[in-house]
């Protein structure tokens, strides 16, 4: 007997950004959540969940941020300050290497890429939604980054929308402990239905 939670059917994988600026030791963010990342193997850990998920026969969707490019919101009227940094770095900037996926994580056949989001959550001005209702899928598993920002905004829209929401806390990263403890111990369980570590996850699978 498994502890299978998850089903092919109704059940989809949501990738969110898995860019090298991210996900790469060169890429332009990932000094800022090493520590966090290296802490936890991220990597591996998405590695050994997207092979699972693959295994399974779950959708994977990938949830790409907006990339980049000069003049953007500059001419927006409520741009964030965080917007508007980020905006200045160009991270995953179009048409660079930092704004491509990481080679570990490159789309195969089959998989759906949403819309690219603007700001933080994956549903919000995308496809998203709608791309999950038309796979029948009702339940969602968040990996990739940030745990604080685009996984938990992600996540809370979808538990609004009324998805089955899973969070993987050793498979994200957030910019500082204090981020992680925040989107796992304090945020995570007023939004989200389960929240695992990969190994849990892998056995809700149907895996070993």
């Amino acid at each position: 007997m498994t502890d299978k939670k998850y089903d092919s059917a109704d059940t989809g994988l949501l990738l969110v950004d898995p860019y090298n600026d991210f996900l790469a030791s060169e890429g332009k963010l990932y000094p800022y959540a090493k520590e966090v990342a290296e802490s936890v193997n991220m990597l591996e850990h998405l590695k050994e969940i997207v092979a699972a998920v693959r295994e399974a026969g779950i959708q994977v969707f990938f949830v790409p941020h907006h990339r980049f490019e000069p003049g953007d919101f500059s001419t927006w009227k409520y741009p964030t300050p965080y917007q508007l940094a980020s905006a200045k770095a160009q991270p995953f900037a179009k048409g660079t290497w930092g704004g491509e996926f990481h080679p570990d994580f490159q789309p195969q056949e089959g998989d759906i890429i949403i819309k690219e989001h603007w700001s933080q959550s994956g549903f919000a001005n995308t496809d998203l939604d709608h791309q999950l209702k038309v796979h029948g899928i009702s339940k969602i598993i968040l990996i990739g980054m940030l745990a604080n920002t685009c996984i938990e905004s992600t996540a809370r829209f979808g538990m609004e929308l009324g998805y089955h929401v899973t969070l993987v806390k050793d498979a994200t990263a957030a910019f500082s402990r204090e981020a992680m403890h925040a989107a796992h111990e304090i945020n995570g369980p007023t939004i989200v239905h389960e929240i695992f570590a990969t190994e849990e996850l892998i056995k809700a699978l149907g895996g070993n």
